[in-house]
């Protein structure tokens, strides 16, 4: 093993590097732009002129490097090769083979929130475990699974989009993916505001979620952490259908712990015993004592786990 790695988490408005020592310590850390214009045609250009201009700046040799870890927003196959990142206005390319030939370093890439789960497995909330799954709670629902130390990527490299489990057949609107009842409709920051909008409709109870505009999840946890009952069913209901995505999930892999983030996450208890409770409740016997736990690496996450791909 080499003595640095680096560790890239691409972004749609920027590009996270890290610079580590290969036992998982981040010993600097920086951002650039990414350059979606000319569909994304210079972000790797970027990447490479930043990585470079990092080990002139300390005087670091290639002979010292093990590599570049690549995390980005859209399936990457076993042969590094991306198979369309809208956001980045990338088709179909081999972002290894071409991010190595611009640096003379080795590249290993992966999707980003399963770069994320590797990266917790690593350094974070699922240290010491081998087999975690990630689920990533922001704007949308984000997974990554990890079986004895390794990605799950897939065939399509779509291993892990937790989000896009189909909870609801009685839904009628649509998720971002264009399907209905999908788990990030209801489990994801927009997706508890979009239950709480459509609750407040009808709802006849005093609550103090009727006090803000615009609402927010934060606002709902908080509200509900003080005891407002209609802000406690809606929490209720994302731990519900949570604790039930998971349940089912765990008859598929057995994991020995689940990793919760994302900004969400930042619920903290409420958000964590209610997703066990639930788990526990429903899940097969033998996965009953499964873990949820919460995420510790933050925004860093996807970095530490790039350097993980390179060993």
């Amino acid at each position: 093993m080499k003595k640095y790695g680096f560790g890239v988490d691409v972004g749609g408005t920027t590009c996270k590097i890290g610079l580590f020592d290969m036992s998982g310590v981040i010993l600097e850390k920086w951002e650039i732009k990414t350059n979606t214009e000319n569909n994304g045609a210079s972000i790797l250009d970027d990447v490479a002129a930043s990585v470079l201009g990092k080990m002139e700046e300390k005087n670091i040799d290639k002979e010292d490097v093990q590599g570049i870890g690549l995390g980005v927003p859209g399936p990457v196959d076993n042969e590094g090769v991306v198979h369309k990142c809208v956001n980045l206005g990338w088709d179909v390319v081999n972002v290894e083979k071409e991010l190595e030939e611009k640096t003379g370093l080795l590249v290993k890439a992966g999707n980003d929130a399963n770069v994320a789960a590797l990266g917790e497995m690593w350094q974070g909330g699922g240290k010491g475990y081998q087999n975690v799954v990630m689920v990533t709670l922001g704007t949308g629902v984000g997974g990554g699974i990890i079986i004895d130390g390794k990605m799950i990527a897939g065939a399509n490299g779509a291993g892990g989009e937790l989000g896009h489990i189909h909870m609801d057949d009685e839904e009628t609107e649509c998720c971002g993916c264009g399907r209905k009842g999908c788990l990030e409709q209801y489990a994801s920051a927009t997706g508890i505001v979009r239950m709480a909008k459509k609750k407040l409709q009808t709802e006849t109870r005093t609550t103090k979620l009727t006090a803000f505009d615009p609402l927010t999840a934060k606002d709902i946890f908080d509200v509900a952490k003080e005891g407002d009952e209609v802000a406690l069913e809606l929490v209720d209901k994302l731990c519900t259908v949570l604790g039930t995505a998971l349940a089912n999930v765990a008859g598929v892999v057995d994991p020995e712990v689940f990793v919760i983030g994302g900004g969400v996450s930042r619920a903290g208890d409420i958000l964590i015993e209610g997703i066990q409770k639930k788990y526990s409740e429903i899940v097969f016997q033998a996965c009953r004592e499964t873990k949820v736990t919460l995420a510790t690496l933050g925004n860093d996450a996807g970095m530490y786990g790039c350097v993980k791909l390179l060993f």
